[in-house]
């Protein structure tokens, strides 16, 4: 309950005052789509689904009202939980029109057009390494395909890209920042900023206070789980920082409970002035590594059912009452007995407080530890000082995560509070978030329920005959290695004119634990007994190969350690039958006759421990007795990273 008070003599006693000054200028909650295609299924689901999602996400005074998307610039590698496709897989190839992010950015502008845009690599093709598993040998080459995707960005779908980040596991390059920067100016593109290292505060912030030119170049330092603290260095420098990718857990209410707590500290502990949340929406098989670590959940379309998760209102509590170019005030802090608030203002006489009591439990994100702290009940005081002295009254909205009777309510407008002389009370309770606000445009955005979660269909066909596809990708086929694009070959014209096709020949750069071959994956994770066909055509003489696989177990940045049943074809006229991708356990082995340059149709059956498989119509191999794994994904996939095509894919599963 809330409660108005006059005593200014409370122990939790708390000044909200502009007239000493402001703090620093806020930039932005945001969502991050990739990092290892994570978007991956919302594409597929049918309207008015795919937009409700979209709604929620991005529709100001609706859901999480973002400020910021970030997008992956397609590498062509596995960045976590699959490949996003790169816009330039080889020297000279170009074509912006690959992938999803492109539409999402664009269904992002259509309902916040001032909503901040930011593309960073997680990866690259192999062509930009020269050979090497590493991007900055020649850094004019990366920067150049970094600022063509921008330009393509801008030429082919009219987006301005706002920042870019400089990522890597091992270190940032000076050399190729400054190029970067160098070639974005060449390109007319000032006003793009650059986010770096977008990984660690360390040794960037050091460098930039001994290097003038590198600190010219850059604009934002972004740290990744910086668990709300940054370092003095970073502090020294001036810049911006940003939680430039956070939270990372998963999405109930204790996920709920993490982005409370450092949405308000990442500012109050460490300044940072924007928090990204990776990521967007958990829009990615289940089993997947991370398995709905989004703001909400959509892992259905062929069901259309979507699940809006507890962040998307706590989320809420912040952006609908803010804007970037707000300023937070200097009266920021922590609460007596535990807890946190932020006031932040437009400076025309708005303000805005959000108030969090997390307790630790119940607040927990997957990185990194958090130490033990303490939260209990408690009043709390506060007086507007300043330019807001003369306020009269504040709209309030709450959560309450009530995790005794799991019974919680998010984002609940409450009765206006009347303030008076300046000063309110506010009885405050274990796990809760408020939002005080003179902004009188929140709202709870709703919609009918969606469909009811359904299992991926257990029989399922695609013929690939798409003469326009919207995206490169086929339906709900996630690739993990590897990139597998509709190819619509109409100068030879036939029966596999529209197939879906392996396109690249050389492995790319990436961290994750990348795979030698190629295998994207579809389907339902707890399918044990099934039946895989699928037409395939090698185009490596010799040495080419392809498969089609049942209960592949692991995918992600795991995906090299992938178990299943894997049913290979090789362009030399054999055939091999293993237990994992990598092709060391053979359970089979022998001729086929198959070749290069001409169709063949594989199936695959799978019952119990036994595995059987055809060629053509009539078997090549059976009873091959497979104890593990029991479950696991569809798959199709190549011996190497080597041009094939796939066509008239089916599944039939008991």
């Amino acid at each position: 309950m809330l409660k108005m008070s006059l005593s200014l003599c409370s122990p939790n006693y708390y000044v909200l005052d502009d007239g000493a000054g402001l703090g620093r200028v806020f930039d932005g909650v945001g969502g991050l789509s990739g990092g290892g295609a994570t978007s991956r299924l919302l594409v597929n689901y049918e309207e008015p689904y795919r937009g409700q999602i979209l709604d929620y996400l991005f529709k100001p005074n609706f859901g999480a009202s973002l400020h910021i998307l970030k997008v992956e610039i397609g590498g062509d590698a596995q960045t976590t939980d699959g490949t996003e496709p790169s816009h330039m897989h080889y020297e000279n190839d170009e074509n912006y029109f690959r992938g999803y992010e492109w539409w999402l950015m664009k269904e992002a502008k259509k309902r916040n057009p001032n909503i901040t845009l930011i593309g960073l690599p997680w990866a690259f093709p192999g062509w930009v390494g020269h050979g090497k598993n590493w991007p900055y040998d020649f850094p004019d080459i990366t920067a150049a395909y970094v600022v063509n995707w921008i330009l393509g960005a801008k030429q082919y779908h009219d987006l301005d890209i706002q920042y870019v980040g400089i990522w890597n596991e091992r270190n940032y390059d000076s050399k190729y920042i400054k190029m970067l920067r160098y070639t974005l100016d060449k390109n007319d593109l000032e006003g793009v900023r650059i986010i770096a290292s977008d990984n660690l505060w360390e040794p960037i912030a050091l460098s930039l206070l001994l290097d003038p030119e590198l600190s010219t170049a850059v604009d934002v330092i972004g740290a990744h789980y910086p668990g709300t603290t940054t370092v003095p260095d970073a502090l020294k420098t001036q810049k911006a920082l940003w939680s430039s990718e956070d939270y990372s857990t998963f999405n109930d209410e204790v996920g709920g409970g993490c982005w409370a707590r450092i949405l308000n500290q990442n500012y109050i502990n460490g300044l940072m002035t924007a928090t990204i949340s990776w990521n967007l929406v958990a829009s990615y098989y289940d089993k997947l590594p991370f398995g709905r670590d989004g703001l909400m959940t959509a892992e259905e379309p062929w069901s259309g059912n979507y699940v809006v998760e507890s962040p998307i209102w706590i989320t809420a509590h912040t952006t609908q009452f803010t804007q970037p170019g707000w300023t937070y005030l200097q009266t920021v802090g922590h609460l007596a007995q535990g807890g946190s608030y932020v006031s932040l203002t437009d400076g025309k006489g708005n303000l805005t407080v959000v108030i969090e009591t997390m307790t630790h439990n119940h607040s927990v994100c997957v990185r990194p530890p958090l130490p033990k702290f303490n939260v209990t009940s408690q009043n709390a005081t506060f007086q507007l000082k300043g330019s807001f002295v003369s306020i009269k009254e504040l709209h309030v909205w709450r959560s309450q995560f009530n995790f005794k009777t799991k019974k919680p309510v998010f984002f609940e407008k409450q009765t206006p509070l009347t303030v008076m002389n300046g000063s309110f009370t506010l009885n405050l309770a274990e796990d809760e978030v408020y939002t005080l606000t003179t902004i009188t445009t929140g709202q709870k955005g709703s919609y009918p329920d969606p469909p009811p979660s359904a299992c991926f269909p257990k029989v399922y066909k695609d013929d690939f005959n798409v003469r326009n596809p919207p995206f490169s990708e086929a339906p709900d086929f996630a690739d993990q290695t590897g990139v597998f694009e509709y190819y619509n070959n109409l100068t030879d014209p036939g029966p596999h004119t529209f197939t879906l096709r392996q396109v690249l020949t050389e492995r790319p750069i990436t961290w994750a634990t990348d795979a030698d071959q190629t295998i994207s994956v579809i389907g339902d994770y707890e399918w044990e007994n099934l039946t895989v066909t699928c037409d395939v055509f090698m185009e490596s003489v010799r040495t080419g190969g392809v498969f089609i696989a049942a209960r592949v177990d692991k995918g992600g940045q795991s995906i090299r350690s992938t178990n299943g049943i894997f049913f290979w074809v090789f362009a030399d006229g054999t055939y091999k039958v293993t237990n994992d991708l990598a092709g060391q356990a053979v359970l089979a082995e022998g001729q086929s006759g198959t070749r290069a340059y001409g169709w063949h149709t594989l199936s695959l059956t799978v019952t119990g421990p036994l595995a059987s498989g055809m060629l053509n119509g009539y078997p090549l191999w059976k009873n091959a007795v497979v104890l593990n794994p029991k479950n696991g994904w569809a798959a199709i996939g190549t011996h190497s990273f080597e041009l094939a095509q796939f066509d008239n894919f089916a599944i039939v599963a008991q």
